[in-house]
């Protein structure tokens, strides 16, 4: 049964009546008293980035498997904490990239899979949204490492690794240009994230929070490309479709699907992202900030 924690008991009482939790004691403001519960299996950890590893690991020694919102954590050393932690008490770690479950995304990376495609080259991702004002926590250090790349880099660098790794092989080099000038913080305003594969291929990634635009999504490859547009949305809004190369001409095969597609439930599912796999997001991000 579902149960909320905040550090103030009224907004956890208050979240957990919004989403029907049904536990005894549904509402906590202090984490010990909400790992003690025996009847508790898993925790999901929404928390500002910084605070991630130590309430997973603190998740992890109770016995509850752990899933972490991105990116996992701000630091390798704590990323290589919590995989041990969770995997010396045999729970489950698992890190949350919801692009992966847009069923056009799936529907398009079953097809590239399959070689619709043919050899992929490159991949191009750009999300940006407009802050009102510096005032988000991700804009300073406290609790934060990143700002523009944390909120939705982090999402666009897992769907370029999702699509490209199993082909591509693994990163081999990151250069990036990181703009802070607008309200001139510590942390990233607009990155621009540049990325080669062992096979040679290459990634091109924007992330921004002083412009407004649609969400996009290109991937090329030798026997064609695909695009998305405006599917950030994992209930499967948007547009994401392939146009593959026939000797001159071109025609588009459409794949999308507003169906939703919901990742597995289960806490004894292996995830699909996995606490190494949130660990190399975390390591190319620590790459291109500097």
């Amino acid at each position: 049964m579902e149960r909320a924690q905040s550090r103030q008991e009224h907004q956890a009482r208050q979240i957990a009546g919004q989403f029907g939790a049904q536990a005894a004691a549904p509402a906590h403001d202090n984490l010990a008293a909400l790992l003690a519960d025996p009847a508790l299996d898993a925790v999901i950890i929404a928390t500002p980035d910084k605070l991630h590893a130590e309430q997973a690991i603190a998740a992890a020694n109770a016995g509850k498997h752990v899933f972490c919102e991105k990116p996992m954590t701000t630091s390798l050393s704590e990323a290589d904490a919590m995989i041990a932690a969770c995997e010396k008490a045999q729970v489950q770690l698992g890190v949350a990239f919801h692009l992966r479950w847009h069923p056009g995304h799936r529907k398009l990376h079953e097809a590239v899979a399959n070689g619709l495609l043919g050899t992929l080259r490159h991949v191009r991702v750009q999300w940006s949204s407009l802050a009102p004002d510096d005032g988000n926590w991700r804009a300073g250090t406290d609790v934060a490492r990143w700002w523009s790349l944390s909120g939705v880099g982090t999402h666009c660098l897992d769907q370029a690794l999702w699509f490209m790794e199993p082909s591509c092989g693994p990163v081999v080099q990151v250069q990036s240009l990181i703009s802070r000038d607008v309200w001139k913080g510590p942390n990233d305003e607009t990155a621009l994230v540049g990325v080669k594969f062992a096979s040679g291929a290459t990634a091109q990634l924007c992330s921004s929070v002083v412009f407004a635009g649609p969400t996009q999504f290109e991937l090329y490859g030798t026997e064609g490309y695909a695009r998305g547009e405006d599917r950030s949305a994992w209930a499967g809004k948007g547009a994401c479709g392939p146009t593959r190369a026939t000797g001159s001409s071109r025609r588009p095969i459409p794949i999308n699907s507003r169906s939703r597609i919901s990742p597995p439930r289960c806490a004894r599912t292996v995830p699909e992202v996995d606490g190494r796999m949130g660990r190399r997001n975390t390591r190319i991000l620590l790459q291109a900030s500097g």
